[in-house]
């Protein structure tokens, strides 16, 4: 209740229209704060549309020496049948163990710094180390590893199945744990006792020393390192800037090895949005980084939902869903959108119709003139 007294105005369930009325009953006060559109939706939402939100803080956190994760996968946002994804922390020296996975792994590091290694089918090997802003692929079945460096990291894994969960992946200390000792004593050539001290399960992620410089750990391999590098610096790519904020778009076409995951890094300021669009390739997985924002999602047949989001949230938009992203704080909103797909593609609403014959656009909207003059024929991702 001390919490509840502090705040000045208490939000109810009441429209100015008049529509609503007074909850009195047990609630969620601070809940309700974060989502205003849900407790008051717009008159335009119509109709159910299932949940397209869902918050890593809800999530399980996984401790462990090293480091600590967190998932959301369909368990925890059952419209969310193409992707999942993991908040991933590892301390200085903490190690995601040396595994693989049935699924590709695409990531964002959001702070601090990481060694990653990996091998592929052809016995070419990668290390390389990645700081803010940097992504990450490994294709399915290739095995990696991921270490923190001197500061620490805390990043985003994408996997491409909505089912995946990476506390279920494919790890070397599993394997070792049920392989008999005579099969590993046979297969590396050295005696069994060599594996006394090996673990007995999953070891996930451990703590370790922080490594050396790349240049101490180099190995040379006889077939060379991967002809598609695993690692792409986003940040450093040049933006598509409007006036209402900016986006970086990374797929197979400038990270060739990225052919499960398309994204984009959206930058929207203050008083901007990210405009009326859909997606003609697939579901659309959001995270967002900064900021607040709102979605209002349209489904068609009069169907339309508002969701309300800020940092450290999922969000979702079914196959073709039209929808934006407005920022409703007073600080930049930064999100990633991405989607099971080798290309990034969208459709801009404005675009759409600014390149529709006009006089079918004022019989089928009953608009003038004044819309019709300020319609754009070229893509701005983000308006002001």
């Amino acid at each position: 209740m001390k919490e509840i007294d502090k705040i000045k105005h208490i939000p109810q369930p009441m429209r100015k229209d008049g529509a609503g009325a007074p909850d009195f009953g047990p609630r969620d006060v601070l809940r309700d704060l974060e989502n205003p559109n849900i407790l008051v939706p717009p008159k335009t939402d119509s109709g159910l549309i299932p949940n397209l939100k869902f918050s890593f803080s809800d999530a399980h956190m996984q401790l462990n020496h090293g480091g600590w994760s967190r998932e959301i996968t369909i368990r925890d946002l059952p419209i969310a049948k193409t992707l999942a994804g993991v908040n991933m922390s590892l301390t200085p020296g903490g190690v995601r163990e040396l595994h693989w996975h049935q699924q590709a792994e695409w990531s964002y590091m959001i702070l601090g710094s990481a060694r990653i290694t990996s091998v592929d089918q052809k016995g070419r090997n990668f290390i390389a180390d990645v700081g803010p802003g940097d992504l990450w692929y490994f294709p399915p079945g290739i095995p990696h590893s991921i270490q923190g460096l001197e500061e620490g990291c805390e990043f985003l894994l994408v996997f491409d199945d909505g089912h995946f969960s990476d506390l279920n992946t494919l790890s070397i200390s599993d394997w070792f744990a049920h392989t008999p000792k005579d099969v590993l004593s046979a297969n590396f050539g050295v005696s069994k006792k060599a594996f006394k001290h090996i673990p007995s399960k999953q070891v996930y992620i451990y703590q370790d020393e922080v490594p050396g410089s790349l240049d101490s750990q180099e190995i040379q391999s006889p077939y060379g390192t991967v002809p598609k590098s695993f690692k792409h610096r986003l940040l450093k790519q040049k933006p598509i800037v409007t006036p209402g904020g900016s986006v970086r778009i990374v797929d197979s076409s400038n990270f060739p090895i990225s052919k499960a995951i398309a994204a984009a890094l959206v930058e929207i300021k203050p008083g901007a949005m990210r405009e009326l669009h859909w997606h003609p390739n697939n579901d659309e997985w959001q995270y967002y980084l900064t900021g607040q924002g709102r979605m209002t999602v349209f489904a068609g047949n009069g169907t339309a939902r508002t969701f309300d989001y800020r940092a450290g949230d999922v969000g979702y938009v079914p196959f073709a869903f039209g929808h934006y992203i407005q920022n409703t704080g007073d600080e930049t909103l930064w999100f990633l959108e991405m989607f099971k797909s080798d290309r990034f593609a969208d459709v801009s609403l404005n675009q759409w119709i600014a390149l529709t014959p006009h006089e079918l656009v004022e019989s089928n909207l009953h608009v003038d003139s004044e819309l019709i003059n300020r319609l754009r024929k070229e893509k701005w991702p983000v308006v002001k």
